[in-house]
């Protein structure tokens, strides 16, 4: 079985979709149609160390429909679109088809993407964080909390996609989103850049994340760091499962001799075989002792309970509301991430779910 780690879905999955779709080629396309935006040019921009470029543009017609095609770049990218003062983002991870629906009034602002999971992530930051300026003001950004902590959620739940690398980059009104000088930020920066180090090696962006977190780092601490983080002690979960009963990982860990602590998203697409793995753990060893917790991290709460009410273990729900905290509390920075709980207290990290029957033997 393949690496089970949901940050790899995205590198693979728009491929092979769209391999399938388009007969070949090493290219991607972005169409779309703008209404209202006769006879205006749009321009096609790559950027490079933060400098936007034009590769490409068109001249929109009174139908507003265009296509653009570009030689993929061998790596995920952010493109944008520019008709006039106002810029459209959208990511690109392989050479898959992206559509795009917009009129020319609000090209920034009142648009949709489709085509890849990665659009769609996209599309919905920004709005988000055109929600949080409505709601607090521009100046307020870097302090929203209830922002930063659903923005915080999806990178953890893929530290390597492209738009967690938009997110951290992101600025608006020269104002930036997360500020490497805060520790709370660089923290999830750093998330971030670990993940892009282990699953991007030769991305240009991952010397760059790397060298952003772990100079901010030493600046706070006066000290040379690196980008793993030290063993975590077993803090406090205390949250609810899918029939609304709220249960303790204490009190979890103290009634059974060995615990599986499990941070997963059950809609990813790694998720079922993941369960699997888990359930032959739980099957083999639950009448000796042996208990899972599992903390999920969906952002749909309905499909998190459809799949939690079949599952014979632990289950509780992290919201968006609830948070990030519990996640960088554990170091949270890949998921799924497991932990194993013995007598009480935290002594194993599996990497691999293949792995977690014989790490769990070893303690029973």
């Amino acid at each position: 079985m393949k690496s089970l780690n949901m940050t790899i879905k995205c590198l693979g999955s728009a491929a092979l979709i769209a391999l399938a779709s388009c007969g070949g080629g090493n290219e991607w396309k972005v169409s779309g149609q703008i209404e209202g935006a006769d006879g205006q040019t749009m321009v096609l921009e790559a950027s490079s160390n933060g400098r936007w470029f034009p590769i490409d543009s068109v001249k929109l017609n009174e139908a507003g429909n265009f296509k653009f095609r570009h030689a993929a770049a061998g790596y995920p990218d952010i493109y944008r679109l520019r008709l006039g003062d106002k810029s459209l983002y959208f990511p690109i991870d392989s050479i898959e088809s992206v559509t795009v629906l917009s009129k020319a009034s609000a090209f920034d602002t009142e648009y949709t993407l489709t085509g890849s999971e990665s659009a769609e992530m996209l599309m919905h930051v920004d709005r988000r964080v055109r929600e949080a300026i409505a709601r607090n003001g521009l100046a307020a950004l870097p302090g929203d909390t209830l922002l930063k902590r659903e923005l915080g959620g999806m990178m953890l739940g893929d530290p390597a996609g492209i738009v967690s690398y938009y997110i951290i980059n992101k600025k608006v009104g020269g104002v930036a989103l997360y500020n490497p000088e805060n520790k709370g930020d660089n923290r999830i920066i750093g998330a971030v850049a670990n993940a892009f180090d282990q699953y991007r090696p030769d991305d240009p962006r991952t010397k760059y994340l790397r060298n952003l977190f772990i100079s901010n780092r030493r600046a706070a601490t006066g000290t040379v760091a690196t980008i793993e983080a030290p063993e975590v002690a077993l803090f406090e979960i205390d949250l609810y499962d899918n029939k609304g009963v709220k249960h303790s990982l204490n009190k979890v860990a103290e009634e059974n001799k060995v615990v599986i602590l499990s941070f997963t998203v059950y809609g990813a697409e790694a998720s079922p075989a993941y369960n699997v793995e888990l359930n032959k753990v739980y099957d083999r060893y639950s009448k000796s002792g042996l208990e899972i917790f599992q903390v999920a991290l969906d952002e749909d709460e309905y499909q998190w309970k459809q799949s939690a009410k079949n599952l014979p273990w632990v289950t509780v729900y992290n919201s968006p509301a609830d948070g990030v905290q519990t996640l960088a509390n554990y170091n949270v920075q890949l998921l799924p991430t497991t932990y194993i709980i013995v007598n009480g207290e935290l002594l194993d990290r599996v990497a691999d779910p293949a792995q977690i029957s014989q790490t769990v033997a070893k303690y029973l």
